[in-house]
């Protein structure tokens, strides 16, 4: 029986920011399901108020003592079991009692801390797994305590490491005080952790840990260059041997148009005629007229990377000539949310906008919408174009990253794809894409058969569960 522990800083229902909640939510449950012998545990901080949503489930386990440089800190543990998974949680109301998981002046102390607190709690529970999976730069210096301080120990010393880059651009970087106060390592180490000039969490992570993830085989090409490596460029080429992609999923059982409660109408391959009432339900709730003209939608944060200045450039320009209408649900930069806003004043009748964050709204755009736009200028995974499939909604991206991946344009020819691409990053390009389309929209026939192809794509987590399950067998 191999024994698997993930550490993370989120992971749904617990701790939910974004993607890597998401993941980290689904992904332990689904190596577990995918190999039933395996123990699967996750690691993660104790942030305010898990103890009081989950009451009837957590338990306290333990406490221990974290040295952390000259500090000797408190560290509790407690514990819920989950889906045949085992999450611990890391109880320190100084660093972890914050209204927000991210942002504080001390994160970089906050989460040496939590490194370090991962290692002890293996041997507070007497847990020692065969691979330690560390998320993120929240995560990375586990790796790091693992390897620098830990493995010429016993019980410690067998122990493998595989490091994940869900977003290489943050990356835990700090000055070089950090080491000299914080982080408790002899001086001759620091080159280690020295990344031009700063103290870099993540660059520790990737040297040492012995794979390195990303979560797409397109991201994981893209990384190791100039335009998209963020300054890891280098560390990424030395440590290219040991790089690879494996794509997230999606819950397929929670995005479900066949059961899906939030939506107003139910569907399936089979049977799509639900799909027109929920087309007619969301062109209602945005005030526009029910009419049969391609409905393109975005949800998305809204943000540059998110290619929202290529959607500035051309919308105004797509809503006076064009026949469609638009839907955007999302939040962000402010001058972002100005500009929709004044575009939804501007067409009334052909916009819906919505500056919002809102889970059951967001299902019944995907549900009711004929194209989802998602012009990303980076995107490593991305989980909104699988969403957008499930419910048959034609996906139509940048390619990049996770969405190159996913999406497979339309051929006419062969009458293969799964939805629409574009491959440089530029805003008539973009506007031809939206174009070609909007006229494979008006061919009944070829847009049915593009639905169900998307529908029937498989992005569930077993898939993604049963590459990273290859992986740590060959760990």
């Amino acid at each position: 029986m191999k024994k698997i522990l993930f550490a993370a800083s989120e992971a749904a229902p617990f701790a939910h920011t974004g993607g890597l909640g998401d993941v980290m939510g689904a992904l332990p449950p689904a190596l577990r399901r995918e190999k039933s012998d395996w123990d699967v545990r996750v690691v993660l901080p104790l942030y305010p108020g898990i103890r009081e949503r989950f009451s009837s489930e957590i338990t306290y386990v333990s406490k221990t003592t974290v040295h952390l440089s000259w500090r000797k800190l408190y560290c509790g543990i407690w514990k819920i079991e989950k889906d045949n998974v085992t999450y611990y949680f890391i109880d320190n109301e100084y660093y972890f009692r914050r209204p927000v998981p991210y942002g504080a002046y001390d994160d970089g102390e906050r989460f040496a801390f939590f490194g370090l607190a991962v290692l002890e709690l293996m041997g507070a529970v007497g847990f020692f797994p065969d691979v330690l999976i560390a998320n993120d730069w929240q995560a990375a210096l586990s790796v790091v305590y693992l390897k620098l301080q830990y493995a010429r120990y016993p019980f410690y010393d067998h122990i493998k490491t595989l490091f994940v880059i869900h977003n290489i651009a943050y990356q835990g970087r700090y000055g070089q005080s950090v080491f000299d106060t914080i982080l408790g390592l002899p001086g001759h180490r620091r080159s280690v952790l020295d990344c031009d000039g700063d103290i870099n969490y993540m660059k520790a992570a990737i040297a040492l840990a012995d794979r390195v993830v990303t979560v797409s085989p397109r991201y994981a090409g893209e990384i190791l260059t100039d335009h998209f490596g963020r300054g890891m460029q280098h560390i990424l080429r030395s440590a290219s041997h040991k790089l690879s992609g494996i794509l997230n999923g999606i819950d397929t059982v929670s995005f479900n148009p066949e059961t899906d409660s939030a939506i107003p109408a139910n569907f399936t391959v089979a049977n799509m005629s639900g799909k027109k009432i929920c087309k007619s339900h969301l062109q209602s709730l945005c005030g526009m007229p029910s009419r049969d003209v391609p409905l393109i939608v975005m949800v998305t944060r809204l943000a540059k990377d998110k290619g929202i200045d290529l959607v500035q450039r051309i919308l105004y320009e797509l809503l006076s000539s064009d026949d469609v209408q638009f839907v955007l649900l999302g939040t962000g930069e402010w001058h972002y949310e100005d500009f929709f806003r004044r575009a939804g004043g501007a067409f009334p009748d052909k916009t819906g906008i919505f500056i919002d964050f809102n889970t059951a709204l967001s299902r019944q755009i995907y549900a009711g919408a004929d194209i989802f736009l998602m012009p990303s200028a980076t995107e490593a995974c991305g989980l909104a174009q699988m969403i957008a499939m499930r419910y048959g909604t034609l996906p139509l991206v940048r390619e990049t990253g996770g969405l190159a991946d996913t999406v497979s344009p339309y051929n006419q020819y062969e009458g293969s794809g799964n939805g629409f691409s574009f491959a440089n990053y530029n805003a008539h390009e973009m506007l031809h894409t939206i174009r070609y389309a909007t006229g494979v929209y008006q061919d009944k026939e070829a847009w049915t058969g593009l639905c169900r192809r998307a529908m029937a794509s498989d992005f569930s987590w077993g898939a993604s569960a049963r590459e990273y399950g290859r992986l740590i067998d060959k760990l």
